[in-house]
């Protein structure tokens, strides 16, 4: 027995829009219909449109996420191109993790600053504050700024 469309979009946090879309786009090839013409999708549809959402946050565009599907239906044959694909985007997301660290570590500079600032009741004083005065985990984001702007 397959899970209906609202079950699938419920369990994965997902608009039945976007279900209908994947199968459009022929991603979810093999879903299939009750004899009232209902979607009834498969453990398998359902694991696939998990992968289908994790190539989609690791950046791929649906006309890449449809060449990768593609690839899984070929079967064997793809399996070095399936790693190299995987492989790729796990790069790619290490890189933008290593930027959001950045801007995290800014972010947290700038929240310290501002608390200095507000307990203070100006920031003239936290503003003069050499590398050195500051705390060790603030220096390289206030290095990365340079001269900053409030």
């Amino acid at each position: 027995m397959g899970h209906t469309i609202g079950e699938v979009a419920t369990q994965l946090g997902l608009a039945t829009s976007t279900l209908r879309y994947y199968e459009a786009e022929g991603l979810l090839p093999s879903v299939e219909r009750s004899a009232g013409g209902r979607r009834l999708f498969s453990q398998r549809d359902v694991e696939a449109c998990r992968v289908i959402e994790c190539l989609k946050a690791s950046g791929l565009s649906i006309r890449q996420i449809k060449d990768f599907m593609d690839m899984v239906a070929e079967g064997d044959s793809s399996l070095p191109a399936r790693l190299e694909l995987f492989r790729s985007r796990r790069e790619a997301v290490r890189q933008q993790v290593r930027e959001l660290e950045q801007v995290l570590a800014v972010l947290d500079y700038k929240a310290w600053y501002y608390e200095q600032a507000v307990a203070a009741g100006t920031e003239a004083g936290v503003g003069q504050l050499g590398p050195d005065d500051l705390p060790a985990e603030h220096r390289a984001a206030k290095e990365h700024l340079g001269s900053q702007i409030g």
